[in-house]
């Protein structure tokens, strides 16, 4: 009981910053893609700051509820907004900057964040209840868009780093990457249940948090 109670208050604290993280992650794409020429994700309403339009039931709802619960620690998605590649002005060089919207959006929420903790610690009660809830959101605000940017732009299509290589790399490998989409989020699974998923990550998360923390004195 006590276990689900600790669940049900980090999710009370963590439901605001994992939406804004997961929402804007996918209209960031959305509003590359339009500036690039696909207005696709524009006709279809996702370029909404509503998270409800981009909730997707298992990565948003089913998969943070479930981490959470059984290891306390949260991850999710949201429902991936549509680029229609074909349609950008210059497919494989656009397809680069639509894929790296994403992650950017993720940094420049980690490091919101990090100012809301700066002036959470300045102006807010030590020990204090309001002090302690904003402190820890904005915790969790950091450590979720550092950890969204950094896992999608892991070199493995579909996954943003995917398309990032795949617009940068001669046509001959850029197909290769091609055959190996469609199992990219079985590799990434596999590397989960493996236990090499977090590792690999460590080093680039640990930095960006650093960096994001120095940059507003912390």
């Amino acid at each position: 009981m006590g276990d689900f109670s600790g669940a049900l208050q980090t999710l009370s604290v963590a439901a605001i910053p994992i939406l804004f993280a997961i929402t804007l992650h996918e209209v960031a794409h959305g509003w590359a893609a339009k500036q690039f020429g696909d207005r696709t994700a524009e006709m279809l309403g996702r370029l909404s700051l509503n998270p409800i339009k981009h909730i997707d039931p298992v990565g948003t709802i089913l998969v943070p509820m479930a981490m959470v619960i059984t290891t306390g620690f949260m991850f999710g998605w949201a429902k991936p907004v549509p680029v229609n590649f074909s349609a950008l002005n210059n497919p494989k060089r656009d397809m680069v900057f639509v894929a790296l919207a994403g992650p950017a959006a993720n940094f420049v929420m980690a490091f919101i964040w990090a100012v809301i903790l700066k002036v959470t610690l300045l102006v807010g009660t030590p020990g204090g209840g309001a002090t302690e809830f904003f402190r820890s959101m904005a915790d969790i605000g950091i450590f979720f868009n550092v950890l969204l940017a950094v896992f999608n732009m892991l070199p493995i299509p579909p996954l943003d780093g995917g398309r990032v290589v795949r617009g940068l790399v001669d046509e001959s490998i850029g197909r290769t990457l091609d055959r190996i989409e469609p199992f990219g989020l079985i590799i990434v699974v596999g590397l989960l249940f493996m236990g090499w998923l977090f590792p690999l990550m460590r080093p680039a998360l640990e930095f960006f948090e650093r960096l994001i923390l120095s940059l507003v004195g912390l």
